[in-house]
């Protein structure tokens, strides 16, 4: 069972992600990240690609795609906030 991130958790698994351009929303304890592709392309295949993941670990993110931008913003609906789930899809969002 997923549960919130204690304080703790949160200082650990959060402090790296926001050094790598995250953005904590307080208001909705959530994570967000813009990222931008050369082309539609590119952003298009990036979000396959990711989507994958997000079905395979069977967490989804909100997200937008205008032509090369894709806004990502991570919670887990479940806990009503922030879990273990959201820092590791953004950690692989990062890498793909």
């Amino acid at each position: 069972m997923t549960e919130k991130l204690s304080d703790t958790a949160r200082k650990t698994v959060l402090e790296p992600l926001l050094k790598d351009g995250w953005t904590l929303d307080e208001d909705r304890d959530a994570i967000s990240k813009t990222f931008k592709f050369d082309d539609f392309t590119e952003a298009f295949g990036w979000m396959t690609r990711a989507a994958m993941w997000a079905e395979k670990w069977d967490h989804h993110p909100e997200w937008s795609n205008v032509y090369n931008t894709v806004e990502v913003t991570l919670t887990t609906h479940d806990v009503d906030g922030l879990s273990s789930l959201d820092a590791k899809l953004a950690r692989k969002l990062d890498t793909l």
